[in-house]
């Protein structure tokens, strides 16, 4: 696709040699939902995952990537990542700490490698789709290869009750 701007996140896909498409969409500044990411693309929602970075009261900053339509559970985040307690970073501190903006934060090429999990039902799918690093992109890949390429760790991360009711 010309005209657009490969992202710092595309360009380590590629000089890994992995298989991605950029998918542009139109962003609206005052609604950076997943849910509207998924509805612009026209995809399931369940393919549309978030980043979410989190800290640690044991082992800091640590990446959680979720199905756009969940909320992560912070008692199963804060267990998988050998915290005792988790909560998400306080937004002004998300660009400094990851190199992102909101709505723009992609699992891939943060300022430095962290911990990241990934949603278990990232694998129910042949595709997924992450930010590229910027609003208004997105990278469609095989979750496999994502996460091998990430290093991530496979969980359980969500809420069992935000599956179908969030933000309804």
């Amino acid at each position: 696709m010309s005209g657009i701007q490969k992202t710092n996140a595309a360009r380590l896909l590629d000089r890994a040699k992995i298989k991605y498409e950029l998918i542009p969409y139109n962003f609206d500044e005052n609604d950076l939902a997943a849910t509207h990411v998924a509805e612009e693309l026209g995809e399931d929602i369940a393919t549309v995952f978030k980043t979410l970075v989190l800290t640690g009261d044991k082992n800091g900053l640590f990446v959680c990537v979720i199905p756009g339509d969940c909320e992560v559970d912070l008692k199963k985040a804060a267990r998988v990542s050998g915290n005792k307690k988790a909560e998400m970073i306080a937004m002004k501190e998300l660009l400094p700490r990851t190199g992102y903006i909101r709505g723009g934060c992609s699992p891939i090429g943060m300022k430095k490698p962290l911990p990241t999990y990934f949603n278990a039902t990232a694998l129910d799918h042949d595709i997924i789709y992450v930010s590229a690093g910027v609003r208004g992109l997105q990278i469609k890949i095989k979750p496999e290869e994502l996460i091998k390429f990430v290093g991530a760790t496979v969980a359980d991360l969500i809420k069992d009750d935000t599956q179908n009711d969030a933000e309804q």
